[in-house]
């Protein structure tokens, strides 16, 4: 083993000097403890890959060989005739759409490490091989005229489909449960300047689903006399010269480069070269922090790899079909929520004198000003009283927020927690007013302290719920709440919204951040 090797295998809490001179940061009693993680320590590494995409198969082809008994059942009930139910043509069939819907899911690549447990491509994927598979097999089926192929359509495909995303969905919160103890992670090191890497660091600690354990950072710049700046629980080179040989010296299965270097230009081209023959991965990030991955496109022009970013549009049939779902699902939503609403109501009036709803003026879509319904959840003089309080904010740039708001009533707390004072706005969505998802609607007095580009969150319409609701509601700082607010703006599809809606109903039977 290498002078390097040796002195990377160090446990967390030192810092690597360019030539490998260690200083120690941690006493013994915390140095013996390393020691010991790191021999009974998390499953990390590509080895859990393996397992873990052994066991989604497994999965996949079960859950195809159910949904093909259970066309074969509906068959069988279907042909009255015996002699007819069971031909050889139908087993040759039923042994193709096996085949050809594995072979389609691994095409697909929905088995991959770096499609798996992140985001919404596992499912997309899962679903475009189906749709895919039984594409080929309907056009096969008339080509060749199978009459048994309709069972297939109409029983096989939507039950296999939805049977497969759903497992899909266990798999990945047993997933996202084992990462948080810092199993089945694959372990990276990151490299770049100190800022972007310290970027990164924090983006994968705040993601509990994130996919990497970092094991290791390069810094582009030479070590200075304190070490307090570093990363405290990871070892730390300088000089990016090194990268690979730290990488390989840990063990690392991937390279985050967060940065590229400011003195050469070819970093990028000679780190993969350093890297070939091995079996780590080179990851780029992109500090493109506020842009999703729809608007993003690459396009090599000879040679010259071209980073295309979509421009927002605020205009078009992406919003007609938003319009048409907030119409939907609000017309659908109050019909369902009535009753409920009535005994609110109730329980409102005998809890404390004043109306049962709350009428705010709030800034929409452009600038132009409606009036928002609430179920009342504070005592009727709670506009009177604000002044009295505003010494006691608690909440974040032009925000007002009070965890122990003496204004609210008892029901009105119960109302809160579960946004249930909310409801009445499915109103406002049906009437145009708002959208189901959509930044927070502001007041006016908020919007006349906006500064650039905060503005931008009047683009489009505020809604019922949105990345604030499912991302903290009122324990985020008002910078966090602005970021989410335009990224959504800029960002949003409907897949993307019913995402919300799904995650949104998670938060209502746990809530965090509502008072």
């Amino acid at each position: 083993m290498s002078e390097l090797e040796s002195e990377l295998r160090r446990p967390a809490g030192f810092s690597l000097l360019p030539r490998l001179h260690l200083v120690d940061t941690r006493e013994d009693a915390r140095e013996q403890q390393q020691v010991s993680t790191t021999r009974t320590g998390p499953e990390s590494g590509l080895a859990w890959a393996k397992r873990y995409r052994a066991r989604l198969r497994i999965t996949d082809t079960a859950i195809v060989f159910a949904a093909l008994l259970i066309a074969l059942v509906v068959h069988l009930a279907a042909t009255p005739v015996a002699d007819e139910r069971l031909t050889p043509p139908f087993w040759v069939v039923s042994a193709g759409v096996v085949l050809v819907w594995d072979a389609a899911l691994a095409t697909f690549h929905t088995r991959d490490p770096r499609v798996v447990g992140v985001g919404l491509n596992e499912y997309k994927q899962v679903v475009s091989a189906s749709i895919v598979t039984f594409s080929l097999l309907a056009m096969a089926f008339m080509i060749f005229e199978i009459d048994t192929a309709r069972h297939y359509l109409l029983v096989a495909f939507p039950l296999g489909a939805a049977a497969l995303v759903s497992s899909r969905l266990l798999w990945r919160k047993w997933l996202i449960r084992q990462r948080r103890f810092g199993h089945f992670l694959s372990q990276v090191v990151v490299a770049g300047k100190r800022r972007d890497v310290d970027y990164v660091l924090r983006a994968i600690e705040k993601n509990s689903g994130a996919a990497y354990k970092v094991v290791g950072t390069v810094l582009d710049e030479h070590r200075t006399a304190s070490t307090s700046d570093d990363p405290p629980d990871v070892p730390t080179c300088y000089g990016l010269c090194n990268v690979a040989e730290v990488t390989a010296a840990l063990g690392a299965d991937a390279v985050i480069v967060a940065s590229h270097p400011s003195e050469e230009g070819n970093f990028i081209q000679s780190l993969a070269w350093q890297l070939e023959g091995t079996a780590t991965e080179l990851i780029l990030a992109s500090r493109l922090v506020d842009v999703a991955g729809p608007r993003i496109h690459f396009r090599p022009v000879d040679g010259l790899p071209l980073i295309h970013v979509g421009i927002p549009a605020f205009e078009g049939g992406k919003h007609v079909l938003k319009r048409v779902l907030d119409v939907i699902v609000s017309a659908i939503g109050i019909a369902i929520v009535l009753p409920l609403c009535v005994a609110i109501s109730i329980l409102i009036a005998c809890d404390s004198p004043g109306g049962v709803l709350f009428r705010q003026e709030r800034v929409g879509r452009d600038g132009r000003t409606f009036t928002m319904l609430k179920f009342r959840s504070m005592c009727q003089t709670a506009t009177q009283d604000l002044a009295a309080l505003r010494e006691r904010n608690e909440g974040s740039g032009v925000l007002f927020k009070l965890k122990d708001d003496p204004r609210v009533t008892r029901i009105g707390r119960v109302l809160r927690k579960y946004s249930l004072d909310e409801l009445p706005q499915l109103w406002n969505i049906l009437r145009g007013d708002m959208s189901l998802v959509g930044p927070r609607p502001p007041l006016p007095s908020e919007v006349d302290d906006y500064e650039e580009p905060v503005g931008r969150r009047l683009y489009i319409k505020p809604g019922l719920t949105g990345m604030w609701q499912v991302n903290g509601r009122s324990d985020l700082s008002w910078q966090e709440s602005v970021r989410l607010d335009l990224y959504y703006v800029e960002n949003w599809s409907l897949i993307g919204d019913l995402v919300i809606l799904w995650r949104t109903l998670k938060v209502l039977t746990h809530p965090v951040g509502a008072y």
